[in-house]
């Protein structure tokens, strides 16, 4: 029988917290009932959806809140996980930090974000500093791990194989030959690369072995003399994407200086083909009737560009939901996920890739 209204409890004067009791006794139901529906347990599915529907009104007309602290201290977790990235204001990490947020939500988890630009003490330490603040697990970005970690951990862009930790990765094999295919195929012969910016990068030696490889199985040729380095990272500061800019704008520069001829460029990333792009543009040179770009990751200002920018897309936020889905999968326990979970480039055609001009191909 429905409660009259005027037995049910209202918001406690005076600024008191409203308890799950409080909620328990508006809705005439057991406080283990409420907390099922509230904590989302698996077993709450046998609950009605019209009770559910009526709980979740309740905690909405009372102003419950959850004492988050009083929760962590029974299950003896902080429900909050630990992020590093190389730079939080890189287009690559927001995409990846959009993803993993989304994910962590679904179980009202909450990150705490550090960036390490770089610099492998601070790296050290950004990681000592999040497990002190009794996070649950580790999300790294780009970011090597050399050791065991002594929390659950899914490194994005990961490469090492360590036990208890996964890594979601891009394949670069399919990206590769996705580029390079697509360039033979508009009569491609010769193409500069720019290639990955700093040791620690997690990407770098992988995605350059695979556009080698997929070259020589198109036919392609990359001359040294036109493969080049982003930078060591010394320059990096807080600035960390103008920065990227710059090296991308540097190393076409020195691609053009060589005077080896090409009619196409294919860079690390969006940011650094977006610098290069410029470079040309500034040398007479024309995007894409005399050199075709291709970018990689497709972050956001890759379509807004003049031309807009070809690329192979990552699906950043997708990437960054799994690695959140499959760290709570790893703190919960039981089965334990795979050790790498791949997913699939796609290749983004726009305006900035083009046929190869004729006389380059004669």
């Amino acid at each position: 029988m429905p409660r009259r209204d005027d037995q049910r409890i209202h918001p406690r004067k005076g600024g008191g917290r409203v308890t799950i009791k409080d909620v328990a006794r508006h809705v005439g139901l057991s406080p283990a009932t409420v907390s099922l529906v509230l904590n989302r347990a698996p077993t709450a599915a046998s609950i009605p959806q019209p009770t559910q529907d009526r709980i979740l009104a309740a905690v909405e007309e009372l102003n419950y809140r959850p004492d988050r602290l009083a929760q962590s201290l029974r299950r003896g977790r902080s429900a909050s996980v630990g992020i590093l990235v190389p730079d939080i204001g890189e287009a690559y990490a927001a995409g990846i930090m959009g993803g993993v947020e989304r994910g962590l939500s679904e179980k009202d988890y909450l990150f705490l974000a550090a960036s390490h630009r770089w610099d492998l003490e601070r790296l050290a330490e950004s990681l000592d500093r999040l497990e002190d603040r009794s996070v649950d697990g580790l999300i790294l970005v780009a970011t090597p791990i050399r050791e065991i970690p002594g929390l659950p951990t899914v490194v994005v862009a990961g490469h090492e194989r360590l036990p208890g930790v996964t890594n979601v990765i891009i394949d670069h094999d399919v990206a590769a030959a996705q580029a390079l295919s697509h360039l033979a195929e508009h009569g491609h012969e010769r193409i500069a690369v720019l290639k990955g910016h700093h040791p620690l990068d997690t990407d770098t030696a992988d995605r350059w072995r695979a556009v080698a490889e997929a070259a020589q199985a198109h036919g392609v040729e990359v001359p040294p003399e036109l493969v080049k380095e982003l930078g060591d990272g010394r320059s990096r500061d807080v600035f960390a994407a103008e920065a990227r800019y710059r090296e991308g704008f540097g190393a076409a520069r020195e691609v053009l200086a060589e005077g080896v001829p090409f009619t196409a460029l294919f860079a690390f990333d969006d940011i650094s083909a977006i610098g290069a792009t410029r470079a040309l543009l500034d040398a007479g040179l024309r995007v894409p009737e005399d050199v075709s770009v291709i970018g990689f990751d497709d972050v956001q200002s890759a379509r807004f560009q003049s031309p807009g920018l070809t690329t192979i897309r990552q699906p950043l936020r997708e990437m960054g939901e799994l690695a959140a889905r499959t760290l709570l999968a790893r703190i919960a326990g039981g089965a334990g996920p795979p050790d790498v979970l791949s997913v699939e480039p796609v290749l983004v055609i726009r305006e900035s890739t083009g046929p190869a001009p004729a006389r380059a191909r004669r």
